[in-house]
């Protein structure tokens, strides 16, 4: 088991060498083309090159819309098979982060609790790998309080970190309605960046693919980088559509997203990191283009 997980992994990262390769030649043929486009001088460090990639352009066409990139690699399976969700916590949880816990696992269709007792992180991992677990949610606390939720995917990674704020178990919602078993539609809003298409990629995976009858949806609301997370169930009334909560609710704020599984977090590469230098540009926006606000 250990011999064939060590070759896939090698296999996982000779494939990240051969598209990094392959995106910085699409850099220099990109370069080079607009150079060509805007009847400019050809960058020095392209002038040798610049016959082999012009004929290597010729044969370029917008339909594969690139490479195949180590997301699509990830990913190959979703939407084929419904994900295998693991949820569970920091070590000696509080009643409160049990119960919001317990409320994840009533959310997400196909997901299992357990708890984590002495369990280290990667024992966890281990246990993951060998049942064909697609992901694992690890949810944190401060004083009591949930305030961190992390969403790893398996077998190589990504690892996307998030911060929790303002959340609303399900006995606080007013008029809360029962919780549906139906597998939800998903509704993500204002998500148009790279970094938040690959936000929402991570988040849409964790759900099976839904029936179109479904009447439950589940809603990811991008404002000002902070997404808000609502659970919702309708149906038609006299021609109106009537909403009832179902809860739980949040906030969530992206600080880091790594390029391994949660047990590698600290030898892993870093694809993306809040940093509090970024804290002076109050006006940026990471999750969407400046263009597609709304």
């Amino acid at each position: 088991m250990l011999r064939r997980q060590a070759r896939l992994r090698r296999e996982y990262i000779y494939r990240k060498t051969i598209e990094q390769r392959q995106k910085t030649i699409e850099d220099k043929k990109n370069r080079l083309k607009q150079a060509i486009d805007e009847n400019r001088k050809i960058p020095t460090d392209l002038r040798d090159d610049a016959l082999k990639l012009q004929q290597q352009t010729d044969w370029d066409d917008a339909g594969g819309e690139g490479i195949l990139s180590a997301e699509d690699d990830e990913y190959r399976w979703a939407g084929v098979e419904d994900p295998k969700v693991i949820i569970t916590t920091s070590h000696d949880p509080s009643s409160k982060l049990k119960q919001f816990s317990k409320e994840l696992n009533r959310l997400i269709p196909n997901s299992q609790r357990i708890n984590r007792g002495n369990y280290n992180t990667r024992q966890i991992v281990e246990a993951c790998r060998s049942n064909q677990v697609t992901d694992l949610i690890l949810v944190q606390e401060t004083r009591g309080v949930p305030d961190v939720i992390q969403i790893s995917h398996f077998p190589y990674g990504p690892t996307a970190s998030f911060s929790l704020s303002n959340v609303v178990m399900r006995h606080d919602v007013p008029n809360v309605g029962p919780m549906s078993e139906q597998y939800p539609h998903l509704i993500f809003s204002n998500m148009t960046s790279k970094l938040g298409q690959r936000t929402m990629n991570i988040l849409k995976y964790l759900f099976p693919v839904p029936k179109e009858d479904s009447h439950r949806t589940i809603t990811f609301v991008n404002q000002d980088d902070y997404i808000s997370f609502r659970h919702h169930i309708y149906k038609k009334n006299e021609g109106q559509i009537e909403l009832t909560e179902l809860g739980p609710r949040f906030e969530m704020k992206l600080y880091q997203i790594k390029l391994g599984t949660i047990d590698q977090l600290d030898a892993c590469d870093t694809e993306w990191q809040y940093r509090p230098y970024m804290n002076t540009t109050k006006k940026r926006q990471f999750l969407t283009n400046e263009n597609d606000k709304e």
